[in-house]
């Protein structure tokens, strides 16, 4: 069995990547309002979409490859019948961009459940064994969300062990034991057929989940659990609070909210790229305001530059589309110069850093930017940018202001230096990729051709991301300091993540990939 295992595990198990997930339980246009919700949360995830809905026990799935405007069709939409149901939207995973690996996934006993992750298990290698030679389930895709799914399911078979019937107590005593096993990152929103949905946050809180509630007449409110805030308020709905490290929060069918701890040792400490990059600005995440912390990021940047160049010559600055403008806005009115926006960005164009290959890198820079010259022309000026992870992009804007007559180009990051790579569900390069990777800063200015380059500071960053909730004792800040939370990565584990994410392996894999996979919509009744 243990041969046959290693035979079937001889592709290499891609991490699931940034994503953004929705459960919503009570309200019969529930469709819609998923939808509405991954509109919302587009931006944590471009390469695919799906939802699932549960009427009377039968569910019904519809993902494929895409955005959510084009994944789901009014002939889609019209099948996703019933009151509850859960969605999700992914960037591409380090393996594999196959429509097959889009969620939710979904497994038929015990009583149908199905997933949708946001987030990576360290231990997924190790957890897909054991399913396969002590669980006796099989895995089908290379997606650590499935491996996941399995887990909690077969606790779930483990709690019921064959009798009918569930309570929230059952639910909570299955992800008490998701906890023992599983190790990484995972925000997740899974369905029960005809029970509920049920939303659980690691016991570091690494990925971020929310949830709250919306009354439209009736006894019992209508419920939405949420990667981010914005994806319920946008509709209406009031925020409850941010799920807490380790608790699980369960909506049954009849709109009852369930919360239990369910973790033994729990700890919040969030990713704090949330906060420089992935998070809408206009999200609140685990009582953080995306769009007051970017202001300070930009505040601490200015402070930064009075401190190291007082008799500094910067005409204007300018942000570098979208994510950099917020703290370009704070850093400008700190130094008393001129705010400009400098480039005008083609929103069609996803985000360029996680895009597979350096070629199709550097003509999709040029395709999503294009500068206002007269805002250039014989000016010093200061572009600000959320934060440089391989240098391709920054490299071309700063030749792309000389071209239109700037004198001299400074960059800022409101982040510091990316130097390691992120395990926790967010698809950046291996680590010789990384431009910080082992460089100084003087050596990082040199080679994207900078007259100067200012790095926020890692104590500054922390201090202006927990502003607003001084119970975060601790940050998962490990692209930019090495320092993994979880306590389970070492060099062999990057290692592996490097031959894995590297351009040539993802390009490889990219032309074994079938680029058709499970598009249809799928009624998978139990």
């Amino acid at each position: 069995m243990r041969m046959l295992f290693q035979h079937l595990n001889s592709l290499s198990r891609t991490e699931s990547d940034m994503c953004g997930i929705a459960g919503l339980v009570g309200c019969e246009d529930v469709k819609q309002r998923l939808y509405d919700a991954l509109l919302v949360l587009q931006h944590r995830g471009q390469d695919a979409a799906g939802i699932m809905t549960c009427d009377e026990g039968k569910v019904f799935l519809r993902k494929s490859n895409g955005l959510v405007r084009d994944v789901f069709r009014k002939s889609h939409m019209e099948r996703l019948s019933g009151c509850m149901g859960i969605g999700h939207v992914r960037y591409p995973t380090a393996g594999c961009s196959s429509s097959a690996e889009a969620q939710p996934f979904f497994v038929n006993s015990p009583l149908g459940v199905s997933l949708a992750h946001n987030g990576n298990l360290t231990n997924a290698d190790q957890l897909q064994e054991e399913l396969f030679l002590s669980d006796r389930r099989h895995i089908n895709t290379t997606s650590d969300s499935e491996v996941l799914l399995n887990v909690f399911a077969h606790e779930l078979d483990e709690v019921l062990r064959g009798r009918d019937g569930l309570s929230p107590d059952d639910v909570f005593t299955a992800i008490s034991a998701v906890h023992r096993r599983c190790r990484g990152a995972y925000a997740a929103v899974a369905m029960i057929a005809g029970y509920g949905v049920v939303g659980f946050r690691d016991p570091n809180g690494i990925r971020p989940l929310c949830f709250g509630k919306i009354q439209e007449g009736g006894e019992q409110p209508d419920w939405m659990i949420a990667s981010e805030s914005v994806a319920l308020v946008s509709q209406g709905y009031e925020l409850d609070r941010d799920v807490a490290p380790g608790e699980a929060v369960f909506i049954d069918t009849s709109g009852r909210c369930h919360t239990q701890q369910c973790a033994q040792d729990s700890q919040l400490s969030p990713c704090i790229f949330e906060h420089v990059y992935l998070a809408r600005p206009d999200s609140v995440t685990d009582e953080v305001s995306v769009y007051r912390a970017r202001l300070r990021m930009g505040e601490a940047l200015a402070s930064k530059i009075q401190r190291l160049r007082p008799e500094h010559d910067i005409d204007v600055v300018m942000p570098i589309p979208d994510s950099g403008r917020t703290a370009a806005i704070a850093l400008a009115k700190s130094l008393g110069v001129h705010f400009r926006e400098g480039f005008i960005k083609n929103r069609y164009i996803g985000r360029t850093f996680i895009m597979p290959g350096q070629e199709q890198r550097r003509r999709s820079v040029r395709h999503k930017l294009n500068p206002v010259e007269s805002e250039f022309r014989d000016r010093v000026v200061c572009l600000v940018d959320d934060s440089i992870v391989r240098g391709t992009t920054c490299s071309q804007i700063i030749q792309m202001a000389r071209d239109a007559g700037a004198s001299k180009v400074y960059f800022c990051s409101a982040a510091p230096p990316v130097r390691f790579p992120n395990v926790y569900g967010i698809d950046m390069p291996a680590p010789e990729e990384l431009i910080a990777h082992g460089k100084t800063t003087e050596e990082v200015q040199e080679h994207i051709g900078a007259d100067w380059l200012g790095y926020q500071d890692l104590n500054d960053l922390i201090d202006c991301s927990r502003f607003d909730n001084s119970m975060i004792t601790r940050f998962d800040c490990s692209v930019f300091d090495g320092d993994y939370v979880t306590g389970d990565i070492d060099d062999v584990y990057i290692r592996r993540l490097s031959a894995e994410r590297s351009d040539q392996a993802k390009q490889a894999r990219e032309n074994g990939d079938s680029a058709h996979g499970d598009d249809r919509l799928t009624d998978l009744s139990n």
